[in-house]
């Protein structure tokens, strides 16, 4: 075995109603890489996704399934079956996606499994799938938006979040941090809060390269979305201060960007030079973002930054600031 290529334990936390999973699960499993199990926690389902997962076992020496029976005293949140999962883990280094994602390539477990013979948490990307409508636009600027901040300051020594759909890190870690039971009350924080605790300042790398890439399912409708949105801000308080503030920095830039301009239009003499340093602060920033969004291979969203950047910019906090931290959402 070659050091570039550790043996690599994938962990799946899989559900009811998981979209495509029969097509999903082939391709991790025919990943190029030299070894490699797939360990699928079915996590109480009443669907047809044990069965999926039974038949692809006969097929596939290299896939496992721990299935957790129904009960009424478990928790929802994927804490629990990922926790299961590490623990039946044969290899020492692990990758965790879901059940609705799939690789961008082939080559997916050697680039992110790649960063693990220097580093014990690896942080990768996983945009959401590009279908019709204005509603997967913003969800997919918000996923590379996020994705610029986190990966960014990742990569200046920063680790304040990575996604479940596409991260890594060591079963030595794991257990060094107690696992999520500082935050196991909370249904989400499996990725988030996990590399908050575990991240230390030379202990993380982050993997970019396309071919490293999972794509994700979108969702359908705005409530979904929404929920969604709101179950991931469940985690915010539970967020160290610093990284609060550097998170809050570039959204409140914009803001008192926005409202002094506005100001200074209605009362200063000097508006067409003010509209001038507008136009110029965007054109800068729109090609900025453009080259960022190209490297994030979401191009298409280009030509609609500054308008979902605006509107981003009164959603997100809208949802934050209307959702109510004490109703758990279900996972």
């Amino acid at each position: 075995m070659s050091n570039n290529y550790p043996p690599i334990s994938v962990i799946i936390a899989a559900r009811n109603e998981d979209e495509n999973l029969d097509q999903n699960l082939p391709k991790i499993l025919n990943q190029k890489y030299p070894e490699f199990e797939v360990i699928v926690v079915n996590h109480q389902s009443v669907d047809y996704t044990k069965m999926i997962i039974g038949e692809l076992e006969k097929k596939h020496s290299n896939l496992r399934m721990i299935t957790i029976e129904r009960s009424p005293h478990l928790k929802v949140g994927k804490k629990l079956p990922l926790t299961v999962g590490v623990k039946g883990a044969k290899y020492e280094n692990l990758i965790f996606t879901d059940a609705d994602c799939v690789p961008n390539s082939e080559h997916w477990l050697k680039l992110m499994a790649r960063n693990f013979n220097r580093k014990d948490i690896v942080i990768g990307f996983s945009p959401y799938k590009k279908e019709k409508g204005f509603l997967n636009r913003l969800i997919r600027f918000d996923a590379v938006s996020a994705a610029i901040n986190y990966l960014g300051f990742a990569k200046a020594g920063v680790a304040y979040m990575a996604v479940g759909r596409n991260m890594g890190y060591t079963k030595d870690l794991f257990f060094e941090v107690g696992g999520f039971k500082n935050h196991y009350h909370l249904a989400s924080g499996d990725d988030d809060l996990f590399v908050q605790e575990a991240a230390k300042k030379k202990n993380f790398d982050v993997e970019l390269n396309p071919d490293a890439f999972v794509f994700s399912e979108p969702k359908k409708t705005w409530i979904d979305w929404i929920n969604q949105k709101r179950r991931h801000f469940t985690t915010a308080p539970e967020y160290k201060s610093g990284h609060r503030r550097l998170i809050g920095l570039q959204p409140l830039a914009l803001l008192i960007f926005l409202i002094t301009f506005t100001y200074l239009m209605i009362t200063s003499p000097f508006w067409m030079f003010i509209l001038c340093i507008l136009a110029f602060r965007y054109l800068i920033h729109w090609i900025i973002n453009g080259m960022l969004f190209s490297k994030f291979k979401s191009e298409d969203l280009i030509p609609f930054i500054p308008f979902l950047e605006i509107l981003h910019l009164i959603i997100i906090p809208s949802i934050y600031y209307t959702n109510d931290v004490k109703k758990r959402p279900k996972w």
